[in-house]
Order: C-alpha cells, then sequence, then structure tokens
C-alpha cells in the first residue's frame, strides 16, 4: 500500500476555493450597490433586501473551476410578501432592470440572475443572484423560479432554506479536524464530477447534492497516532471510499430499458424544502452516475492496492484529472521497501 495522504492534500490545497475570489466579491459588492441605487428609479416604494452569501463559497466547499468560469452564489431577500407578487419573475425582473447594461451579458433565468463578464469573448467569472421574498410572519422565505419565457405553471415562488442547509453543512462535524477531512472529500469529488461529465444539461449531479451525500453518509476515516497527544491521521483515500460505496449501495433499480436495467439514488436535502437532489437527472443519466461511481471506486480500491506511489498517483489522475499530482520517481523510490534479497547455499 502506496502512502497517499500527502498527495491527496496536495491535490486538495490545488483545487480548493476557502475564500472568495477577491475580484468576484469586489464585482458583487458593486452589483449590489448599482441595484440598491437603481431600484429607486425602477419602483415607486422600492422594497428593501438583505444580500447573504450560498453556494459553495458560503459552505467552505468552493471549487476552483476547470474552465476558469469562476462564480459567486448570492441571495437577495426581499423583504416582501410573496402573496402580492403572485408571479415572482415581477421581482426578478426588477434584479434584472436594475443590473441590465452593466455587463452586455445579464440573463433572467429560471433559478437566478445571472451578471456575466468576459475577457476576449471567453466566459471569465459570473455573479449568480437568485432572488427571495421573505415571509412577514415567520423565519420562511421563498425562491423566486421561472423567467419570462417560461410557461405558468413554471413561474412560481417555491419554500428554500438556503441559509439553514449552510449551518448543517458547516456543523456536520464538530471536530475540526474531522471536519476538513469532510470538506477535502466533498471537494475532491466535486473536482471529480467537473473531470467526468458534460456541465450541460443534467447529465452531471449538481454540486450541493454531493454535499448533501457526504452529509447523510460520509464517515471519518483516521487511526489514532498518538495516545498521549490524542493526535490521529486521516486517510482520505479510504474516507472517499466509504463515500462512494454508500452511495453505490443505496442506488435501487427502477426500470429496464433496451434490455439494460435502470437505477436511481435518492438525496433528499436535509432542509426545506426536502426534496431529492437527483431528481432532475433521467433514469439514464441515475445510471451513467452509478457506473461512473463504480469506476471511480475502482480506482480507488487500485490505487491503494498499489506499492508504488507514483504509480498509484497516475491511477488516480484517471479520475480526477492533471491536478493530481504526480510524484518525480526520485522522490517514490525512497518510499518504496527495497527489495529483499534471499541468499542460497549450493551443495
Amino acid at each position: 500500500m502506496a502512502g497517499l495522504q500527502t498527495y491527496f492534500e496536495k491535490f486538495h490545497d490545488a483545487i480548493k476555493m476557502d475564500d472568495e475570489n477577491e475580484i468576484l466579491r469586489e464585482k458583487r459588492d458593486i452589483l449590489i450597490k448599482k441595484l440598491r441605487g437603481r431600484l429607486k428609479e425602477i419602483c415607486e416604494n422600492p422594497p428593501t433586501f438583505v444580500e447573504f452569501n450560498k453556494g459553495g463559497y458560503a459552505m467552505n466547499l468552493g471549487v476552483k473551476p476547470l474552465d476558469s468560469d469562476y462564480d459567486i452564489d448570492v441571495g437577495l431577500e426581499f423583504q416582501i410578501k410573496k402573496d402580492d407578487y403572485p408571479n415572482p419573475v415581477v421581482v426578478k425582473q426588477w434584479v434584472f432592470d436594475a443590473l441590465y447594461g452593466h455587463t452586455d451579458d445579464v440573463k433572467i433565468k429560471k433559478p437566478c440572475v445571472t451578471v456575466q463578464y468576459h475577457q476576449n469573448d471567453e466566459p471569465l467569472y459570473h455573479v449568480d443572484f437568485a432572488v427571495y421574498a421573505g415571509d412577514g410572519y415567520s423565519n420562511n422565505i421563498y425562491l423566486a423560479r421561472g423567467k419570462p419565457t417560461s410557461l405558468e405553471v413554471e413561474k412560481k415562488w417555491e419554500i428554500d432554506d438556503p441559509k439553514g442547509l449552510i449551518k448543517v453543512i458547516t456543523e456536520r462535524f464538530s471536530d475540526k479536524k474531522d471536519r476538513e477531512q469532510f470538506r477535502r472529500v466533498i471537494r475532491d469529488l466535486k473536482r471529480w464530477k467537473d473531470v467526468k461529465f458534460s456541465p450541460n444539461g443534467h447529465s452531471a449531479p449538481i454540486g450541493v447534492s454531493l454535499a448533501v451525500c457526504g452529509y447523510h453518509w460520509f464517515s471519518v476515516s483516521k487511526v489514532l497516532s498518538d495516545a498521549v497527544k490524542m493526535s490521529y491521521e486521516y486517510n482520505d483515500l479510504e474516507a472517499m471510499l466509504g463515500l462512494v460505496n454508500a452511495m453505490i449501495d443505496r442506488f435501487r433499480a427502477v426500470s429496464v430499458e433496451d434490455g439494460k436495467t435502470l437505477f436511481r439514488l435518492k438525496s433528499d436535502l436535509p432542509v426545506q424544502p426536502y426534496n431529492d437532489l437527483f431528481q432532475k437527472m433521467s433514469d439514464i443519466q441515475m445510471t451513467d452516475l452509478k457506473e461512473k461511481l463504480e469506476r471511480l471506486r475502482d480506482t480507488l480500491m487500485a490505487a491503494r492496492d498499489e506499492t508504488d506511489p507514483r504509480e498509484a498517483c497516475m491511477i488516480l489522475r484517471r479520475q480526477f484529472g492533471d491536478d493530481f499530482p504526480l510524484p518525480e520517481i526520485e522522490e517514490t523510490a525512497q518510499k518504496r521497501s527495497p527489495a529483499i534479497i534471499s541468499s542460497s547455499s549450493s551443495a
């Protein structure tokens, strides 16, 4: 077995985004300031709103994108009653109108309003604004779904709890070191997803679904290294393997198509609206996820059983991409056990 923890930690350090990108934070603040100012021009009695970060940044699970199109998710909680605005697209239109023209690419999407920045005609980074209505008599908030061209049934307020989700994910493990391993493994799986799935449509699981799978089924992998100091050595490969196996074990056969059995996995949001985060993926896409998880499982086991750290890292690169470190031959030669030379005497 090769000692791989160092390389897993180097991989994690290469892909993680612990804090907000400074430029994105600056753009977010400029956009929010502009939104506050322009609402006074757009609305006769402009409502106030409270902004908050959401998504991977807020949960300390941010991963650098493969395509360099960095993003930040921001919630805008308007102090309005949803019943006063039965068509939530009206409220999203305020945000669009206030920010329109700030760049040449501002769009109303079903879940958010996106401000996209480009460089040399290539996407550089974007800010996604999710629009919410606060509830005047409870702590509930409602997400505005739909866009102007959506069917009427798709234009709706949907109860949501983004702050509650951030809380349960960030507080899932009380021990700081355990929590750090959880974050490392989820970030690594998010990069695996980006490497192995197309970003278009619903073919890939959404990032938060992997975090929620971790919330439900992740187990810390560590061994006591110093009984006096009560210090532990962590094993991210075993922790990831345990989570991947837990996910694979929970797939259930649901149908047969062209002679092939199709499978689904359910992972329910632990806060409102408690929905299955894989619900938008088709049975074929879910079966593809299962098969790719099985290949990831087999790769992790093969790397675990490999005695040469360099060979093990080469195996892992097939799943995690070129950001997974590849040690120099000289470095790994020192870590391999020397060959056992036996001597024999002849008569």
